[in-house]
């Protein structure tokens, strides 16, 4: 949780190299502590004891920093929503107070039975000074009774053995609030080599383990996230794979007749690839001799997005396997998608050519118009009407038709090819395609129109991803 110092100042990503100079600052400063621990070690009288507990305490929280930087190097980057812990999470509420991490003494004569606590000592216990410090032997009534074996043993270890405390142990407090703390302690020794007092430092880490914690559970919570996002890319990958046309390449169909179309596509990802989107293209050879062309796209990303290109797609080829026509094929797609389970909106472009009579006649649901290229110049087809897909009840998609001459190039695209931006309009996308019309006269075959394409719009990182189905009319 961020100082309230910096609370106006927006959050920004650590640089490597700050972070590289937090590093070797603490590895400094905590080589520094060291050396005045060290000259401590001579003095023996309770000021020496305060400041040796007190280096120790700086050790151990400079360790816990060091750790801390390490990871925020090395670890897993956060996502943006788990850089501030939400509202309700512990410590989210702590004010200044409870953040700050209070160190208390306190010392246990055995010989007169006499117990000093610091005032602080007395807050972090939340314990009043009239109701005076408590012995040594009741110091674990105030623990978890989980807790308490751990108190028992390190105090036995350091009255009999003389070896120091180290360790940590919840308290709850007489108003009901529980903390934690860290105790550093050590015996002191008389003349003979007893023990003749237990002297240790309290430090309250409520809020460093609760800040602890909150980093483990983000941690945890982003690894799930993306373990699950990976799986759902995975599937959306493999659906997808099985959905677009296993072909490659070119196709040409109908076979053994005039008016024969040399037909390629080529799918573009986004430059993110966890971003598959619904765009799909398709080419069929139809049981009457005919021909169908259809490239669409449905809104959203992975797995529902890809599903549903699944379900449209099937449905638009065994309609058109069906001898539906592109119009009516269109309303009944746009039925299909308004009763789905997952409501999404779709546009699509669907086109079938009679070879015979070298006629396209071809359907849209808002999306962008075919284009046509004929002697090196190429433009739009006029659009017949049709609303998107899954956008209202009932609409009705006009039909249009077209008839091509031999060494026609027809463009279809969805969206993702020639997309808006604030530099850029969508007009200006399709502006760049038709310049391509002299190259495409001179492509010797649809898959070299498809190969122009891509090197003129697949280039730099690309937002969405698009499908582009090229055409060309044999003689």
């Amino acid at each position: 949780m961020p100082s309230h110092l910096f609370a106006d100042r927006p959050a920004q990503p650590p640089e490597p190299g700050s972070v590289d100079a937090l590093i070797s600052q603490t590895r400094r400063l905590r080589g520094e502590v060291d050396a005045v621990r060290r000259d401590t070690a001579v003095d023996d009288d309770a000021q020496g004891r305060w400041q040796r507990a007190l280096c120790d305490l700086a050790v151990h929280q400079l360790d816990d920093l060091g750790e801390h930087l390490g990871q925020l190097k090395e670890g897993l980057p956060l996502a943006p929503e788990l850089c501030e812990l939400p509202e309700d999470a512990p410590g989210a509420e702590a004010g200044p107070e409870a953040q700050q991490m209070r160190v208390g003494s306190a010392e246990w004569d055995l010989l007169t039975d006499e117990v000093t606590w610091s005032e602080e000592l007395f807050q972090i216990f939340g314990r009043s000074p009239e109701a005076g410090p408590l012995p040594l032997d009741e110091l674990g009534s105030t623990l978890f009774s989980e807790d308490q074996p751990l108190l028992t043993s390190m105090v036995t270890a350091c009255l009999v053995d003389g070896r120091p405390i180290d360790g940590e142990f919840r308290i709850v407090r007489a108003d009901g609030r529980v903390r934690t703390l860290h105790m550093r302690g050590e015996p002191v020794l008389d003349s003979d080599g007893c023990t003749a007092s237990m002297w240790a430092v309290f430090r309250d880490v409520s809020e460093l383990r609760r800040s602890q914690r909150a980093v483990r559970e983000s941690r945890d919570s982003l690894q799930r996230r993306q373990e699950i996002a990976q799986t759902e890319h995975r599937l959306a990958v493999e659906l997808q794979e099985a959905v677009l046309p296993p072909w490659r390449g070119s196709l040409r169909f109908p076979h053994h007749t005039t008016g024969t179309l040399d037909v390629a596509a080529h799918y573009l990802p986004a430059a993110t690839s966890a971003l598959i989107g619904g765009d799909w293209y398709d080419a069929l050879d139809l049981p009457d001799g005919r021909s169908l062309l259809t490239v669409g796209d449905l809104t959203g990303h992975g797995v529902t997005a890809t599903s549903g290109t699944a379900m449209m797609l099937g449905a638009l080829r065994g309609m058109a396997m069906a001898g539906i026509e592109p119009g009516p094929l269109m309303g009944w797609l746009n039925q299909l998608l308004e009763s789905s389970v997952q409501p999404a909106l779709g546009s699509a472009v669907c086109c079938r050519y009679d070879p015979a009579r070298r006629v396209l006649s071809w359907a849209q649901a808002g999306h962008s118009a075919p284009l046509l290229f004929r002697g090196g110049s190429g433009r739009s087809l006029q659009p017949p009407e049709g609303v998107l897909l899954g956008a209202t009840s009932g609409a009705a998609y006009g039909q249009a038709e077209e008839r091509l001459e031999p060494g026609d190039v027809l463009v279809l695209h969805t969206d993702g090819l020639t997309p808006c931006s604030i530099e850029f309009g969508r007009a200006d996308g399709t502006e760049r395609l038709l310049a391509l019309a002299p190259r495409f006269t001179a492509a010797g075959s649809a898959q070299d129109c498809v190969r122009m394409v891509v090197e003129e719009f697949g280039e730099g990182e690309r937002e969405d991803d698009a499908c582009v189905l090229v055409a060309r009319v044999g003689g």
